[in-house]
């Protein structure tokens, strides 16, 4: 399987977003999307299982991103809401291969998107 990300671009301070993730085949299994911003580690955003039932999001992420999946086009989203300089950084879809109940670390996906670059000026 492959997964493309893209909806990433230039945005002002306060503004939105909406990232997608469209995977290659049908994945039913988790996803989540990452973040890594110049000079820091990958670091978890959200994540959503496959029924949706589940969902995770990272602190920084509550209240301003929502995750979302649509498994009939095999595409996950990502809404984000008023964004900050903090957030500029290039973020990543994943997914994995397995069932598991862990959903926010690096571990926990083993099939990665290539990332698009999310800047935020002030």
């Amino acid at each position: 399987v492959q997964l493309q990300a893209s909806g990433g671009g230039l945005v002002e301070a306060g503004g939105s977003l909406r990232l997608s993730c469209a995977a290659s085949g049908r994945r039913e299994y988790a996803m989540a999307w990452f973040r890594q911003a110049p000079g820091k580690e990958r670091e978890f955003v959200a994540a959503i299982s496959w029924s949706g039932k589940t969902i995770e999001y990272a602190e920084a992420a509550k209240g301003r991103f929502t995750i979302s999946r649509d498994n009939a086009k095999n595409t996950m989203y990502l809404h984000m809401n008023s964004l900050t300089r903090e957030d500029t950084a290039v973020y990543y879809c994943a997914t994995r291969s397995y069932y598991s109940g862990s959903y926010n670390g690096l571990q926990d996906y083993n099939v990665w998107g290539q990332g698009t670059q999310v800047t935020v000026s002030s």
